[in-house]
């Protein structure tokens, strides 16, 4: 079996079951990660791919035609990809795969919920492997994109080499609460900003509350919601304040995808059962894995990371002591690094 092979040589080069390994800088270059991001790169082909509701996706390759596939699994869901994602992946080796989500980036119509689901998410990703002629790849991704190789893997375990997830997100209740009404507990300056923005009779549901203002068709309605939406993850996402990045994810043509189909998602409970992603978690025993998560993710708190690390034995969990939710922040970005490197010879 496929999974059983990939199991016994991820036992020897990648984990020790369930094991919190904590990455300080001080101790980056002992443990050899490179922190550095590959060189960026532009797509070696391109396309669009039809889907079901009316749906296109938009994918691209980049990294050897003839290399070990491995696909990126972008957050939001709603954010799409961007060529920075390119460079986790080393390029002589990889033969590396992004797309955008239904209704996110490039793929059309954007920001569109109607057929979006996670069911749908995971035939898409079927069929862009048949499409591009994969029989197996590795997944990469984080915060929703956790959710998704998740979801995918546990529905077909045996089209998977490994998996590098980062910043673990299931969309259960709790984890919905915490994202709409707990973060203002560490950040009260962005809860208010982001609670103010809704007449207070309705604040005690402020999901279903900006769900509807976010679907209205109208822009003067939907536009200044999904700013303000946008504008309170990435507030909460970094260690550090980055209003640099704020200022962009505000801005971004994408800032209706995201916010509209996250929360589209969220009101949903991603269309999953409770706690599925959890109590199914023995569908990926033998899929060699990695979990990366910042101590002080506040978007996605650290304890659903380690529900699925003791789910999970098979996974290394990595715990970055001094990092929140982005994917870009040096600790996990060198932690992220270091997993890739080491699903080399998986294939």
């Amino acid at each position: 079996m496929v999974a059983e092979r990939n199991g016994e040589i991820m036992a020897a080069r990648l984990t020790s079951p369930t094991r919190h390994v904590h990455m300080r800088p001080d101790l980056q270059g002992v443990l050899t990660l490179r922190t550095a991001l590959f060189a960026e790169i532009e797509p070696r082909k391109h396309g669009r791919l039809s889907l079901d509701g009316g749906h296109e996706m938009y994918w691209e390759e980049t990294g050897r035609p003839d290399g070990v596939p491995i696909v990126f699994l972008h957050g939001g869901p709603g954010a799409g990809t961007m060529p920075v994602h390119r460079r986790f992946f080393d390029p002589e080796y990889f033969r590396i795969i992004l797309f955008d989500q239904r209704g996110a980036g490039r793929s059309t119509p954007q920001a569109s919920v109607q057929a979006n689901t996670t069911a749908h998410l995971i035939d898409d990703l079927e069929a862009l492997r048949t499409h591009l002629s994969v029989e197996r790849w590795h997944l990469f991704g984080g915060s929703w994109g956790s959710t998704l190789a998740l979801a995918y893997a546990q529905t077909y375990p045996e089209r998977c080499l490994g998996m590098v997830l980062r910043g673990i997100f299931t969309c259960s209740p709790r984890e919905v609460d915490w994202f709409l009404y707990g973060m203002g507990r560490i950040f009260p300056d962005a809860w208010q900003d982001f609670a103010s923005a809704i007449p207070e009779g309705e604040r005690d549901d402020l999901l279903s509350a900006y769900y509807r203002r976010l679907t209205d068709p109208d822009p003067e309605i939907h536009m200044p919601m999904a700013r303000v939406w946008a504008t309170y993850e990435a507030r909460c996402s970094t260690l550090k304040p980055n209003p640099d990045a704020v200022r962009a994810i505000s801005a971004s043509p994408g800032t209706l995808a995201l916010a509209r189909i996250e929360a589209h998602y969220l009101a949903n409970g991603a269309f999953l059962e409770v706690d599925q992603l959890i109590s199914r978690a023995d569908r990926l025993r033998g899929i060699p894995g990695a979990i990366v998560h910042g101590r002080y993710d506040m978007v996605c708190p650290v304890e659903t990371a380690d529900r699925l690390a003791q789910a999970w034995p098979e996974a290394e969990f990595t715990i970055v002591p001094d990092a929140g939710h982005s994917a870009l922040e040096p600790g996990t970005r060198a932690a992220l690094l270091d997993a890739v490197e080491r699903l080399k010879g998986l294939e």
